[in-house]
């Protein structure tokens, strides 16, 4: 059990989550609204309906992650013709420069023990085994 992907993924997305969440606490946010920052950061001017498609993510939870993020004065959501449009705000550019880093950061504190052709064949073999649909193309 303890060297099988299944354990070593459960062990990586705990620590990951930990990581990232400290850092994020401090802006008042939590784990579960990263992407959204981050797709959002990268594509302004969205809409609720790509991000929800591009994140795959339930319609329902997408919207209730948008309103949050929206009084909580990250985002702003402003009608444009029939469709509604997704900003950052200038707390939202910060939160979103902090989410971007985050994920360099932890990344460069857990394979510091690799050298840099560990680290190619490393990701080289997790590519492989990601299924494509996992993989954001737009994030």
């Amino acid at each position: 059990m303890f060297d099988t992907l299944a354990y070593h993924s459960s062990v990586f997305y705990r620590d990951f989550t930990t990581y990232t969440s400290e850092k994020l606490e401090k802006l008042g946010l939590h784990f579960g609204l990263l992407f959204f920052l981050i797709y959002v950061g990268k594509h302004p001017g969205t809409t609720p309906s790509d991000l929800t498609e591009a994140l795959h993510l339930d319609w329902g939870h997408s919207q209730r992650c948008i309103t949050k993020l929206v009084e909580n004065g990250f985002l702003t959501k402003e009608k444009a013709g029939r469709r509604y449009q997704l900003d950052l705000t200038e707390r939202g550019r910060e939160a979103f420069a902090i989410s971007h880093q985050v994920f360099f950061d932890w990344d460069e504190k857990r394979l510091a023990v690799l050298t840099e052709e560990e680290r190619q064949t490393l990701f080289a073999l997790l590519r492989k085994l990601t299924p494509s649909r996992e993989v954001p193309r737009h994030v």
